[in-house]
């Protein structure tokens, strides 16, 4: 997996484009706990639950499924106010939805582990995508201190640096616009 902070990275960058009548910072903070919050699995570990396990590590919270039932509700929840189905609504849960499905596609260019469980709870396939830039963070800090430069020298290459070019173009695109 990637660190927590590329994920966060991340679900804050999606905040970005969204244009909805709701509190930024709640957005923002809804986009980067839906980030992280697919590696709660690994409370399985403790539990007893095999990696390999539909409910084990990178299954059942990565997959597509969970990300496209979370994010509806999600958002209903941190913004009871605005209007079910509306077009702002809308917005915010597929950015929602992307956030948390996001977390399963880094997971998926990262160079360890077993695989991504996309399609669980229909299918219990683990997948890689053919291309993986990005070394796995081990999990735990002692591990992650002894390997964290390689870890973050990959995230910066192939993660931070587009992803702010982005961000930083998209703005640019959207100040002309306005201006």
């Amino acid at each position: 997996m990637p660190t927590v902070f590329t994920h966060v990275l991340v679900g804050g960058l999606l905040a970005g484009p969204i244009r909805a009548e709701v509190s930024r910072a709640r957005l923002v903070g809804l986009l980067i706990v839906l980030s992280v919050l697919p590696d709660i699995d690994v409370v399985g570990f403790m539990l007893g639950i095999p990696y390999g396990h539909p409910l084990g590590h990178r299954g059942l919270t990565h997959s597509l499924a969970f990300g496209l039932a979370l994010a509806p509700l999600a958002t209903s929840l941190v913004f009871p106010r605005l209007p079910r189905f509306s077009s702002g609504w809308w917005r915010v849960t597929v950015a929602a939805a992307l956030a948390c499905i996001s977390h399963g596609v880094l997971d998926a260019i990262t160079d360890g582990g077993r695989g991504v469980g996309f399609f669980i709870p229909f299918d219990e396939v683990r997948v890689f995508f053919p291309w993986r830039p990005l070394r796995v963070s081990p999990i735990g800090v002692g591990s992650f201190l002894n390997r964290a430069a390689p870890v973050l020298w990959s995230e910066l290459l192939w993660v931070w640096l587009p992803a702010l070019a982005l961000a930083g173009a998209w703005q640019i695109r959207r100040n002309r616009r306005v201006g």
